[in-house]
């Protein structure tokens, strides 16, 4: 498809990965400036008066507020983020920030997570203003800096100082959910109403600095690759909460699995069985290693960064299995931590959200589930906002698409794109 002929919603999401916002965490980060000015003027164009703010160097944040029909009732909050985890150009098969459309897709850094999420909703919105419409009700329009470093410089400093954006609203949408996922030769969509808790931790281990050459038993090296090899090879139960129970029975039914048996009815759903299997338990991934300083010096620190995922309330016992696991000998420090979230798979907005999917795919079936990662619905639960991820896409069955989620040569079909703000259009018109 040339560019010229790109639907709106797709040459935005170009456009907006083309702003290489990447984050590397811990304030390391090439800032969102230039992609919120972006939308603030897309915003403006439609006749909205968008609102900056910038609480560190660079990393910027931007809202606008859409009038509705009904003010009696309460506002909605469509948020998403506009920084994207780093991208190693090498590794992918075309320039990660170009923006590359290629066999029906849009590809590169931020095409599912969440730079497609961000044009939706920005035209979304268009479709209504410009037809001369409002939406049901308030919506309020939020981008935010920092959200792959677990919103520390975005969000939680925006509802920190800013909760005035977000007044008369109770609940929110967001990434990751909504999105199709294939059952034998049909498919469901997966609606997140829920999110795993986050703890990153650093493990470090000490020993006594020594020649490479001598025999010595207080190797800090050592210590620490027998702690992360006993945690990152941990089998952690299964552990159902009252979203995952209710996945794993419906998702039963759809793929003949017995709901007894929640990792098997996951693997029976393709690619999305490994995303759908992190949701079950506690995860705790090794992602990073430092140590040394020279080949034959044996150095008297090593430092391990651990993802953990903890299910919802279970964040302090996990800890607690943590430093049993690694031992006595190497020490957890708490990175960051945030919460747990898990909201009903009911109420008006849950039922707008499956009747708009429901209207533009007859028929498919709607599954709740708990995300083992998280998003900027949890800083909004500080304002009591219950946030929700529906970010619609119908996929083909042979993509990878959780697989893309931080992944290499990330793309998203166009023609899901389209279907995505169809239906966004259709809920923001509706409930």
């Amino acid at each position: 498809m040339p560019e010229a002929e790109l639907p709106e919603v797709a040459a935005i999401a170009r456009d907006l990965i083309r702003f290489d916002t990447t984050n590397h965490g811990g304030g390391r980060a090439a800032g969102e400036r230039e992609a919120a000015e972006y939308v603030g003027a897309y915003l403006e164009t439609l006749g909205l008066q968008p609102e900056f703010y910038e609480p560190l160097p660079r990393r910027t944040n931007v809202m606008a507020r859409v009038p509705g029909r009904n003010r009696d009732k309460r506002a909605l909050v469509l948020h998403g983020h506009l920084d994207v985890v780093p991208a190693i150009a090498d590794d992918w098969s075309v320039d990660p920030f170009a923006g590359v459309v290629k066999d029906g897709m849009l590809w590169g850094r931020g095409a599912v997570d969440m730079k497609d999420m961000d044009a939706m909703i920005l035209t979304s919105v268009a479709d209504l203003l410009r037809a001369g419409e409002q939406p049901e009700r308030d919506l309020v329009l939020a981008f935010f800096a920092d959200e792959e470093n677990g919103g520390v410089e975005g969000s939680a400093l925006v509802v920190r100082d800013r909760p005035d954006w977000f007044e008369g609203a109770t609940e929110a949408i967001s990434e990751v959910g909504g999105y199709s996922i294939p059952i034998g030769d049909r498919h469901a969509y997966l609606l997140q109403v829920g999110e795993k808790a986050l703890i990153w931790i650093r493990l470090v281990a000490r020993g006594r600095a020594a020649h490479g050459s001598k025999l010595h038993d207080e190797n800090a090296v050592t210590r620490l690759a027998e702690a992360v090899a006993a945690l990152g090879r941990t089998a952690w139960p299964v552990t159902l909460t009252d979203t995952s129970r209710e996945m794993s029975e419906r998702l039963a039914e759809l793929t003949g699995q017995s709901a007894g048996d929640p990792d098997a009815v996951a693997a029976a759903t393709g690619a999305a069985s490994g995303f759908l299997r992190s949701t079950l338990r506690t995860t705790t991934n090794p992602t990073g290693l430092v140590a040394g300083y020279k080949h034959n010096v044996i150095p008297d620190r090593a430092e391990a960064l651990i993802d953990v995922r903890t299910l919802p309330g279970t964040e302090d016992a996990t800890l607690a299995d943590i430093r049993r696991i690694v031992g006595d000998g190497v020490e957890v420090e708490i990175v960051h931590q945030d919460i747990g979230l898990e909201v009903p798979f009911s109420g008006d907005l849950v039922d707008a959200m499956v009747a708009a999917l429901g209207r533009h795919d007859p028929g498919a079936p709607v599954v709740p589930y708990l995300m083992g990662g998280g998003t900027d619905n949890k800083a909004l639960a500080a304002l009591g906002i219950a946030g929700y991820g529906f970010a619609p896409l119908r996929l083909p069955s042979d993509l990878d698409f959780t697989g893309m989620f931080h992944g290499v040569d990330e793309r998203v079909p166009i023609d899901a794109l389209v279907f995505g703000q169809a239906v966004l259009t259709d809920l923001l018109r509706t409930y």
